[in-house]
């Protein structure tokens, strides 16, 4: 097995620990400048936002409302909630970018590569065949052929649509 030494590291990780007590999604949910940070669905128990270092085109986070660290804590009002968003999310990506296919899945805890391990979220990216090419096995680079706020647009217009100019 190979091993890359990367003492550098130490002190991003121990800074993990340090940072702030706020919440970055118990931030931008509370401040309601959802274009600004590009949540583009809002429900009564859960949020849908656009993650900022995507690993794919339409790359999304659904998130809790509530600040909680483990889905095992989630009411069951809660979870429903989230699980419906993540539907909708899917099908208005689907509806939207036409991709071949979806990755979803959670990182719970740190040592299981959440970023931000406070507060449950749930990753889903949309996928097409051939999206991931040579570029990050020789490069280390994604190519991400949208910005963010485009694809913010796109996803806030169906969403718009889809329900007759009103927001659920």
């Amino acid at each position: 097995m190979e091993r890359l030494w990367a003492p550098w590291r130490e002190s991003y990780i121990t800074k993990l620990d340090e940072k702030k007590k706020s919440c970055v999604f118990c931030s931008i949910l509370a401040a309601r400048k959802d274009k600004q940070h590009l949540i583009f669905i809002r429900k009564p128990h859960a949020y849908a936002v656009l993650n900022l270092y995507p690993y794919s085109n339409g790359h999304c986070l659904i998130l809790p409302n509530r600040h909680i660290a483990d889905i095992s804590k989630l009411s069951q009002v809660e979870y429903v909630g989230l699980m419906e968003l993540l539907r909708e999310t899917k099908d208005l990506l689907q509806e939207v970018f036409k991709p071949h296919g979806f990755n979803v899945g959670m990182n719970l805890g740190r040592i299981a590569g959440a970023g931000i391990p406070g507060h449950v979220h749930i990753h889903i990216v949309p996928r097409w065949k051939g999206d991931h090419n040579f570029m990050p096995v020789t490069a280390g680079t994604k190519v991400i052929s949208q910005s963010l706020s485009v694809i913010y647009k796109k996803l806030s217009d169906a969403y718009t649509k889809r329900y007759r100019g009103t927001r659920k």
